[in-house]
């Protein structure tokens, strides 16, 4: 049996209603978790947990020294999940994420051997993942969509659960290579950390420098994980609650019929069909963390952000004006009707 027939297995054990009666009082549990290190934040550390809950990827932006690395870790220590983080540098090859085959001498005599990469993890935390060339940067592609690698024309899966969160620094534009378009649409979540506030960084100026270290707990497995998962998808939403998140998404596409006046002004790319799937499974998975068991049209608002600032591309007439893609967002939530 492979380990991700295991996890499987042992996933399987839980009923529908234990994973239910777990996620109850959850995310208070592992907000207290993670506040033993990561100050503030509650938001961010929402959008993250809701990623995870539904099996998707994140992208995380943020300045530099905004504790991501950090708070990447202390998650994957709350669900117990093997970690590792690569540095993604301008000379960084794609066999150095994915492991290589090399030659070893065993009993049997010389033969090549395949050397796992850092890839082989349940979370794996891309660090600046737009600082190296477009030919790294699509090694992550087949892992991320099918939890898979091919080595020398030997496929091997990854442990599950699987979780790619990569980290880009916005003001670091020269010698950095942008995520495609096609590539950032892989990541169900663009979640963006902010500076704290001013008490906010005082309690981090003081824990930090204090000499004090309080452990985090497990709380979960990534069995449990998996099993929470399924939960998600099981979750019911209706009819109209779905069709929002679908008029919400198609209405970010420029050059179509009934097309918003401002759309067709300052967007060039519109969000895909991948954006509805999202905002759909990220608006159940709120609703469970938070003890519904429906989901609303104001989870569909809340998680429209996170999956659609990356999904948008604005022309160069709105960065003109000055028109950020979250303006754009707002103003297609005002104009949906509900």
């Amino acid at each position: 049996m492979t380990d991700s027939q295991a996890s499987t297995s042992s996933a399987e054990i839980m009923s529908d209603q234990e994973a239910v009666e777990r996620l109850a009082g959850a995310r208070e549990r592992i907000f207290a978790e993670v506040g033993k290190v990561i100050v503030g934040q509650h938001e961010v550390v929402d959008q993250m947990l809701i990623a995870l809950l539904a099996g998707g990827h994140c992208l995380i932006t943020g300045a530099p020294g905004l504790a991501k690395t950090l708070l990447v870790k202390t998650v994957a220590d709350v669900f117990d999940l093997s970690f590792n983080r690569i540095q993604f540098t301008p000379d960084l090859m794609p066999s150095d994420i994915t492991g290589t085959e090399i030659l070893e001498d065993t009993d049997q005599g010389r033969k090549m051997v395949f050397n796992k990469g850092p890839v082989f993890a349940h979370m794996i935390l891309a660090d600046e993942i737009n600082r190296t060339p477009p030919k790294t940067q699509a090694s992550l592609l087949e892992a991320m969509q099918e939890h898979q690698v091919t080595v020398a024309g030997n496929t091997m899966h990854l442990p599950e659960p699987f979780f790619v969160l990569a980290t880009q620094n916005p003001i670091e534009m020269e010698g950095t290579y942008p995520l495609p378009e096609a590539q950032l649409d892989r990541f169900m979540l663009n979640i963006v950390i902010d500076y704290l506030s001013e008490d906010e960084e005082v309690a981090v100026v003081t824990r930090t420098t204090s000499g004090k270290k309080e452990a985090v707990r497990h709380l979960f497995t990534g069995q449990e994980l998996e099993a929470f998962q399924k939960i998600v998808k099981k979750v019911p939403i209706a009819e109209d609650v779905a069709r929002y998140a679908v008029k919400l998404a198609a209405s970010s596409r420029p050059k179509r019929e009934g097309s918003l006046d401002f759309v067709n002004e300052w967007v060039s790319w519109g969000a895909g069909t991948r954006a509805s799937q999202n905002l759909v499974l990220g608006a159940k998975t709120r609703a469970l963390i938070q003890n519904r068991s429906h989901v609303t049209k104001d989870d569909i608002r809340a998680l429209a952000l996170p999956v659609l600032r990356h999904r948008i591309l604005v022309n160069y007439r709105a960065e003109a004006e000055g028109i950020t893609v979250e303006k754009v967002i707002g103003k297609l939530i005002e104009n949906l009707k509900s």
